[in-house]
């Protein structure tokens, strides 16, 4: 993560936000209401595939005007600035546009990961096409049998000369259908405990022998997909870190996962979380239904903005404190579990203030419709980026330091752990 060098005066700040301003006005547009729609289904495939070549086209804008990259290295075609530098960027987006899918997972984790880990061509390579918009990312990370146990990866890699063998199967990848390289971890040993035998690499989400099934979900949206892997030949020079050190990687990984929206590679609007079912907008679906003026219903709004207070200001209290070394990197699980839990109780709140209208609704019910949807899907944002189950342990064994859980896999080589027959190896 890039300090706040002393170079940051504020003088340097304050130009640095003129110039942003300057540039924002000119040659960026308003925010379009399809970025909060969240898991929503609001267009057909053909608006999603334009709303993503408008991303890649925003980002290059960003990318010829010096605004890509705030942190990345220069040689790697970032501004080679520092998170003060980013952060100020995010201020100045309150009200405008910005190239959404490009943020997470392409620049975190996936960027984040090949700037660690990533060897001098691999950098080289992809991340200038990265912040030029050219490359749109995806973390080939769950497995159907695995669930948020990522150790327990299924999918093989097996050497072959130069080049690596890869079969098995990857779901719950959002966007992978529009997208063109993916990050992957692989088990390249089965002799020696789980994280001992895994391995990171990366290939092009077209190349030969993968297959991508959309998911349809509850609401109809089918962002989310499940790749099949047959016989995938990926050169070894497309390998990120050492055979079987993949762990290594992974725990980096799973880092800057949990940063999400909070890592310093991030471009999106300071306040964006606030305007996600903050006081706000609950205060709108009070109004809608009628009910604004009631005691209950003002208890629940006002429970709904300190939720979002909080939220905001333990994101700035973790972040701070990484980046002073006073809190562990782990600390970000804290974060994540904070965020999912919070947004799980927000929709519901939502839905209550709805009422009826929110499990019936019509084209002219405003901010009433569509919040049953919403409160069917609230789950999923303890899911999605690691589950709120894990962060907790997280926060228990590696913030906290109590005793791990234990685990019956621990010691033990991968291939003499038990598994069903639907879990068995390639």
């Amino acid at each position: 993560m890039a300090p706040v060098s002393n170079t940051d005066t504020l003088d340097d700040l304050d130009e640095f936000r003129r110039r942003a301003k300057g540039f924002l006005r000119a040659e960026v547009g308003p925010a379009r209401a399809s970025l909060t729609a969240g898991l929503r289904k609001l267009g057909t495939d053909e608006d999603d595939l334009r709303e993503v070549a408008h991303d890649r086209a925003l980002q290059r804008t960003f990318f010829d005007a010096g605004f890509a990259g705030i942190t990345v290295p220069v040689e790697f075609g970032g501004q080679g600035l520092t998170r003060a530098h980013q952060l100020v960027l995010n201020e100045e987006l309150e009200g405008y546009d910005y190239p959404v899918r490009l943020q997470v997972p392409t620049m975190t984790p996936c960027m984040a990961v090949l700037l660690e880990f990533g060897t001098e061509q691999q950098k080289l390579t992809h991340i200038p096409a990265i912040l030029r918009g050219e490359e749109l990312w995806m973390q080939f990370l769950s497995e159907p049998s695995g669930g948020s146990d990522v150790a327990g990866a299924l999918m093989s890699a097996v050497r072959d000369g130069d080049e690596w063998v890869l079969n098995g199967s990857k779901v719950w990848t959002t966007g992978a259908w529009w997208s063109d390289w993916g990050l992957c971890l692989a088990r390249t040993n089965w002799d020696v405990p789980k994280h001992r035998g895994l391995s990171v690499f990366i290939f092009p989400i077209d190349a030969a022998g993968i297959e991508i099934q959309r998911i349809e979900m509850l609401n109809g949206n089918m962002d989310f997909c499940q790749e099949y892997l047959d016989d995938v030949r990926v050169p070894d020079s497309d390998r990120v870190g050492g055979v079987d050190d993949g762990w290594t990687v992974g725990t980096r990984w799973m880092f800057h996962e949990r940063m999400s929206s909070n890592s310093p590679f991030v471009t999106r609007p300071q306040e964006l979380e606030r305007s996600s079912l903050d006081g706000a907008a609950l205060r709108r679906i009070a109004r809608d239904g009628g009910i604004s003026g009631t005691d209950a219903a003002q208890e629940l709004v006002g429970e709904g903005e300190m939720l979002t207070l909080v939220g905001s200001a333990l994101g700035r209290r973790v972040g701070q404190g990484m980046r002073t070394g006073t809190l562990s990197d782990q600390s970000a699980a804290i974060a994540r579990l904070y965020g999912g839990l919070s947004l799980v109780r927000r929709n519901t709140i939502a839905l209550e203030l709805a009422g009826s209208a929110g499990a019936a609704w019509s084209d002219d019910d405003g901010e009433l419709a569509l919040r049953g949807e919403d409160f069917l899907m609230r789950q999923a944002s303890c899911i999605g980026g690691g589950t709120t189950e894990m962060a907790s342990n997280v926060i228990a064994e590696r913030v906290l330091g109590m005793p791990r859980e234990r685990a019956l896999d621990r010691d033990v080589a991968f291939r003499d752990v038990p598994r069903g027959p639907a879990s068995e190896e390639n």
